[in-house]
Order: structure tokens, then C-alpha cells, then sequence
């Protein structure tokens, strides 16, 4: 009985492992298409999303059934709780990749007000936070967690910059406020998925230590 218990679990870390990677890539998509204003990669963003709702509804499920079964430890206990936390930051995630896609296709009519530097700088950041956090989960390193949860300053920093630029550019310039209000939803995405990212590795630090904080 415990062998299957324990192919459960591996099936659990596997189906985890693929949802990483399938933000991973939307993500990475989501930040091309914004940055080249390419409609048709901004698309195929947001049709893969349905796509990510369904890996967190099968993740959810096998955690469900690996909780009714009664060959649990506290260690698989505190893997599969942790599970159910992180596909539900996961999957926003996958959503604000969906929303930063349809503001780049609502933008796509114009060139950009100014060059997407810090926008940029935001998503570069947001990503190695994402993979580090999902590589912590992956090889169980309490270190790179920690990490993650350290760098969310970072972005935070970011963001402070990308918003008080953009207010100063509305002010200057009322006519492009659409456009300027629309990046700034693209900064505070950003923001967002750093922030998932961080949740996501401190239920990484609880599943290894069994010790829950909170950042956020």
C-alpha cells in the first residue's frame, strides 16, 4: 500500500513539475509579445490558459485523493497541503500572463510612449524569481526559497520606479494616459506574479521545515 502511496506522490511532483514549466513558458511568451507588440504570441497566451485552469483542477484532485488515503506521514502531509497552496499561485499566474497578453493586444495599434526599460527590468526579475521558486520546490533547497522571498524587493523596487515615471508621463502628456495606464496594469502584474512566486516558496519552506512565514 505504501508503494502506491509513494507513486501517488511522484505522480503529484511530476503533474507540479509540468504546471511550473507551463507558466514558466506563458510567461516567457507574454513578456516577448508585450516587448515586440506581436498580437498573434499575445493570442496563443491567452488560449493556454484554459489549458493551466485544467493542470490546477487535476493537481487539486490528486491531492484530494492522496489525502483520503491513510498511509500518510507528516512529511506527505505537509507536501500535499503545500501543493494545493502553490497551484492556486501557479495558476494566477497563468492569469496575469493571460492579462498582460490582452493589454498587448489592446496596445498594439501604437508605438510605446517610452522605452519599456524597467517594465523589462520587472520581467526579467519576476521570471528568476518563478523558476527559482519552482526549482526550490523541485530539488527541495530551503536556500534558494529563501532567496526568492529576498528578490521580491527587488521588483517592489521596480514598480515604485515604473509607476512614478508613468504618473509623470500622464501629466505631461494627457493624450497617451490610455496607453500609460495600460503599462502601469502591466507593471502591477509584474508585481503580482513576484509576489506568487514569493508564496509559492514559502510554502516550499513549510513543506521542507514544517514552519510557515509570510511575506505577503
Amino acid at each position: 500500500m505504501r508503494t502506491n502511496y509513494d507513486r501517488q506522490l511522484k505522480k503529484l511532483n511530476d503533474e507540479m513539475v509540468e504546471m511550473g514549466s507551463m507558466i514558466e513558458g506563458v510567461i516567457e511568451k507574454a513578456i516577448k509579445a508585450l516587448v515586440n507588440q506581436d498580437v498573434d504570441l499575445a493570442q496563443e497566451v491567452i488560449r493556454r490558459d484554459d489549458q493551466i485552469d485544467q493542470q490546477e483542477k487535476d493537481i487539486e484532485s490528486l491531492c484530494f485523493k492522496l489525502l483520503l488515503m491513510e498511509q500518510p506521514v507528516a512529511t506527505d502531509l505537509r507536501q500535499v497541503s503545500s501543493a494545493l497552496k502553490m497551484v492556486t499561485d501557479m495558476e494566477r499566474i497563468g492569469d496575469h500572463a493571460a492579462d498582460i497578453s490582452e493589454l498587448t493586444i489592446q496596445m498594439a495599434g501604437k508605438p510605446y510612449v517610452k522605452e519599456l526599460e524597467h517594465i523589462k527590468a520587472m520581467a526579467k526579475e519576476s521570471m528568476v524569481m518563478l523558476v527559482d521558486s519552482i526549482e526550490a520546490y523541485v530539488n527541495l533547497d530551503l536556500t534558494k526559497a529563501i532567496k526568492v522571498i529576498a528578490q521580491d524587493d527587488v521588483v517592489d523596487d521596480l514598480f515604485i520606479k515604473v509607476k512614478s515615471e508613468l504618473i509623470n508621463l500622464i501629466h505631461r502628456n494627457a493624450d497617451a494616459g490610455e496607453q500609460e495606464t495600460d503599462l502601469l496594469m502591466v507593471a502591477k502584474y509584474l508585481e503580482r506574479i513576484g509576489d506568487h512566486a514569493t508564496n509559492i516558496s514559502e510554502w516550499v519552506i513549510y513543506y521542507i521545515t514544517g514552519e510557515h512565514i509570510s511575506g505577503n
